[in-house]
């Protein structure tokens, strides 16, 4: 069992540390349509190679379109989380992202009439507090965000709370290998499409931008989908849900370590009521399911 919760516990720190490694990039005069492009493209084709040597099946023609159109809102949602550190702090960005919990709550009322329970938003309530403290608004000389990077995290929160509500009514018959694939394809597209002209005429692509793009690729796209897809069956719903918020104070630290961002002690409390909350969510929502 603890083999397990380490492999779901490394997928959740892969993903943590994305955002300040991305900032890093931005050092090196690469921008965010580059970046989160090479890293889709990268991804998808190690995912096909996987899925090749798999010999899992392929899904069904019902099921690509809808897997197609869950890659373009993970990709959209990752470029957007990206563009939005050049403007705010990493460690701030995380935070904001990690609204999609109650997003997608919020999403399947409005589009499938499933009514939150009272439960869940009293939760909702704590999490926004929890936020606002975590994102150092209230802190001792907090940050002076820049109200463009925030309503870009947020609309990257929204889309990803999209994808989850699209992904959730994925046929559960295919395999993981040609879920992956599929999706991360329709990711590179979308991202591809969004920022046409940057990357057509205004690209850096060379070996500089690559080993950006293997790293972010690797840690992004590939290993989480496979830890995930081992270790989750083994350890529940429930268990890798209260492991996956391991992210939260992993992207923190890291832009506190890697960035030198600073982090107050008002912060600290918003991010442990944060991650408080969504445990109680993920016990919550998998009750009532």
């Amino acid at each position: 069992m603890t083999k397990y919760i380490l492999m779901v516990l490394t997928g959740a720190v892969s993903y943590g540390i994305l955002s300040s490694f991305v900032k890093l990039a931005y050092g090196y005069g690469y921008h965010s349509a580059e970046i989160a492009f090479l890293q889709a493209l990268l991804g998808a084709l190690l995912l096909l190679g996987v899925w090749g040597a798999s010999g899992k099946p392929n899904a069904s023609r019902s099921q690509i379109p809808l897997l197609l159109v869950a890659g373009a809102a993970i990709g959209a949602a990752t470029f957007l989380y990206y563009l939005s550190v050049k403007y705010i702090p990493a460690s701030v960005a995380i935070v904001l992202l990690m609204q999609f919990t109650w997003f997608s709550l919020l999403l399947e009322w409005l589009f499938f009439r499933k009514r939150p329970l009272l439960s869940e938003g009293i939760i909702t309530v704590v999490i926004l507090g929890g936020s606002v403290l975590a994102s150092g608004l209230l802190a001792q000389g907090p940050f002076l965000l820049s109200l463009r990077g925030v309503v870009i995290v947020l609309c990257a929160s929204v889309v990803y709370a999209l994808y989850i509500v699209i992904n959730s009514r994925a046929d559960k018959a295919t395999s993981w290998q040609a879920k992956s694939a599929w999706m991360m394809i329709g990711s590179a597209v979308a991202i591809f499409l969004m920022n046409f002209h940057s990357l057509v005429f205004e690209n850096h692509f060379g070996l500089g931008l690559l080993k950006w793009g293997v790293f972010l690729a690797f840690f992004g796209t590939v290993l989480p989908p496979i830890l995930f897809a081992i270790g989750m069956p083994k350890i529940g719903a429930s268990t890798s849900g209260l492991v996956l918020t391991a992210e939260l104070p992993v992207a923190v630290l890291t832009a506190h370590f890697l960035l030198k961002e600073p982090i107050s002690f008002s912060q600290l409390m918003g991010i442990a009521l944060m991650l408080g909350s969504l445990i109680a969510l993920n016990r919550v929502t998998r009750q009532k399911q």
